[in-house]
């Protein structure tokens, strides 16, 4: 299976995962009595349509490249992440709004049963974020890590919800707005996470070079093929699940224009086989002073 076929699956697990759970926790906190359950549900159906941008994201980053797209359409995907992050502020945004109303409103103290919802939900949800940031590393997918920490931003709020639930019952009267403290924090929580997963797309969309180690082991690969002699300017940028790269490599002054060009065809073949990921090579010749 293809990289860009296993992250295509990996979001239509969570597409139907989400909306399993925003369906369970909003019937929950309706009958339970529990605002920050109803606010994990909203939480989840804004996932549902980030995981759908995903999806589509990932379908059109996989086209060929053609006339108008030579380096392909892979920067689709910060693109993407961007409307994902919006996607999390909203919700954030929301619940930040109804909890503060939830506050100044007296209600009924959540039910003891939805602690047990929300123990299935974190488990749920924590290992769901273990299986899409693996998935998003082995296919180096920024809109599917986004949508990892989905997973993640989901299983803090749903801890944050059993603890405000946790003191309600706990304390019992006038403890009751707890859990709408509980989802007021999250949503903090979720602002915050919507920075961490901004942070590394932009710097994808502006070519912000963040690659240390591959640059190291396309140095070290290239001094392997014969007629290399060293190498100078590397600049790389990422574009979808590839990594463009333009590389100035030194070679004998002496030889002819031909085993110049030989040799960076060479070089070209040779780093395209040894390193997973990378897209478009382009190598300059410079000769040796």
């Amino acid at each position: 299976m293809s990289k860009e076929q296993t992250a295509i699956k990996t979001t239509y697990f969570s597409i139907i995962g989400n909306t399993c759970l925003a369906l369970i926790k909003g019937t929950a906190g309706f009958f339970g009595n529990s605002y920050a359950l109803i606010a994990d549900a909203i939480e989840s159906t804004t996932d549902i349509f980030s995981s759908l941008l995903v999806l589509f994201g990932l379908k059109y980053a996989n086209r060929p490249a053609d006339e108008n797209h030579p380096y392909g359409h892979g920067k689709i995907e910060p693109l993407i992440t961007f409307l994902v992050v919006a996607f999390l502020v909203t919700s954030a945004t929301i619940i930040a709004y109804e909890s503060i109303q939830n506050i100044q409103t007296p209600h009924k103290t959540p039910r003891s049963w939805t602690l047990i919802i929300l123990g299935g939900i974190i488990l749920w949800k924590e290992i769901s974020f273990r299986i899409v940031i693996k998935k998003s590393k082995e296919t180096n997918s920024s809109s599917l890590k986004a949508d990892a920490w989905h997973h993640r931003s989901d299983a803090i709020t749903s801890v944050m919800a059993f603890i405000g639930i946790s003191i309600a019952l706990i304390f019992g009267k006038g403890y009751e707005t707890a859990d709408d403290w509980a989802a007021l924090f999250a949503s903090a929580f979720i602002l915050y996470n919507s920075y961490l997963i901004f942070r590394p797309a932009l710097g994808e969309i502006m070519d912000e070079h963040l690659y240390d180690d591959l640059l190291e082991e396309i140095r070290e690969e290239s001094i392997k093929v014969e007629g290399i002699l060293e190498t100078e300017k590397c600049f790389i940028r990422k574009a979808g699940m590839k990594y463009h790269v333009d590389l100035h490599a030194i070679v004998d002054g002496n030889i002819s224009v031909k085993e110049g060009h030989d040799i960076s065809h060479k070089l070209k073949d040779h780093l395209r086989n040894e390193i997973q990921n990378l897209g478009h090579v382009l190598i300059h010749i410079e000769p040796n002073k």
